[in-house]
């Protein structure tokens, strides 16, 4: 592991080492199954694109530069981690910085990354099985990651998660794969084609970060009142008003930038889900079935130990992303046409709001109630 002035914050390897040693295992298949699942799951994700790209009218003539993955639970690992790595480098910069360069703060460092390393492969090897698809926008160019020699984004199919979810579900194999590839390629459309969305996000991610206090003690003191509050030990009189162990230890300038964050990734959500169904009539014979019990699944989880997990780490938050941002597009599309709706591609100043989420007629009176923006 490469390491500045001394130990890194975090202990990358050992995160990859450790989320790969608890990643349950996935279905039992066949090696010729297996292969047969990567192959239509590849077929899929090529043929989505003429899907995708007919229904949005999005133009996506720099997709060939992101290439599709179908990987295991140790794969989505691997990427994320490469993600993960290159987003938090600014803070972890910092925070090391204000560490200080002294031999009994470099061996606190040392042990520090190490446990950082093990508590973020064990919340990896929680995530790993969970996740059907993801397009992984931050990872760098890698030659050492599949498909990372040719720019920024890669768009990850996790093969055994989609094989368990839809013996679970005890839905038809192919139409899942399909309508699963549909919503995944929808996000590779998005950032395809939308030049400035990955600069912005990254933007309003890295303001997010330059917020986190790098004192030690003070994030320590947080996580505590925070721990307190979960567990029904906040002051008489203070509600919490349900929010999740991530939410509690943030400050205020970084509810806001969390506001606006949430706001995107409500539509960017919310729109994968509208073109997932609303391409799927015509190419996943039986999307109604597949939907109905995808989302009694989305709602009540797997386990009581899987819903008390997403509270904690504001999972929840993002099954609501899907609901609401789902109910704006939907809205939007009915009263302005595709076209229409397609104006909140034009720049950041188009995006919705976190209140016009929740109310799309504002955004579209803002939109085409008044000059062109």
């Amino acid at each position: 592991m490469t390491s500045i002035r001394g130990a890194e914050m975090v202990d990358w390897n050992l995160a990859v080492a450790t989320a790969t040693r608890l990643v349950r295992p996935g279905p039992e298949v066949s090696r010729d199954e297996a292969r047969a699942v990567v192959a239509e799951l590849r077929r899929h994700a090529k043929s989505s694109e003429e899907h995708v790209r007919g229904f949005t009218r999005m133009g996506t003539e720099n997709i060939h530069d992101t290439p599709v993955l179908v990987v295991d639970r140790p794969g989505w690992v691997r990427a994320n981690v490469a993600g993960f790595r290159e987003l938090l480098k600014p803070l972890l910069d910092k925070m090391q910085e204000r560490r200080g360069a002294g031999p009994g703060n470099a061996v606190l460092g040392a042990v520090g990354g190490k446990v950082t390393g093990v508590e973020l492969g064990m919340l990896l090897s929680f995530l790993s099985s969970r996740v059907l698809g993801q397009y992984e926008t931050f990872a760098p160019p890698a030659r050492e990651l599949p498909g990372g020699g040719s720019g920024p984004g890669r768009l990850l199919l996790v093969a055994p998660n989609i094989v368990h979810v839809e013996r679970e579900l005890d839905v038809r194999p192919h139409d899942f794969r399909l309508w699963v590839c549909l919503h995944e390629e929808t996000h590779r459309t998005q950032f395809s084609s939308v030049p400035w969305l990955r600069d912005h996000l990254e933007g309003e991610i890295q303001s997010f970060l330059r917020e986190t206090d790098v004192d030690p003690m003070t994030v320590l003191e947080r996580v505590r009142e925070a721990a307190q509050s979960l567990a029904g030990g906040r002051p008489e009189g203070e509600e919490d008003e349900g929010r999740s162990l991530v939410e509690i230890v943030q400050t205020p300038a970084q509810r806001e930038i969390l506001g606006r964050l949430t706001a995107v990734m409500s539509l960017l959500e919310g729109h994968a889900d509208f073109v997932m169904d609303g391409v799927g009539p015509q190419v996943v014979p039986t999307v109604a079935e597949i939907r109905e019990k995808f989302q009694q699944r989305r709602a009540k989880g797997a386990s009581r130990l899987d819903l008390a997990l997403r509270k904690l780490l504001g999972l929840d938050a993002k099954l609501r992303q899907y609901r609401d941002g789902e109910r704006f597009v939907r809205a939007v599309v009915g009263q302005v046409g595709m076209d229409g709706f397609n104006r909140v591609w034009t720049s950041p100043n188009t995006l919705p709001t976190k209140a016009e989420i929740a109310k799309p007629a504002d955004w579209v009176a803002r939109m085409h109630g008044g000059p062109e923006v």
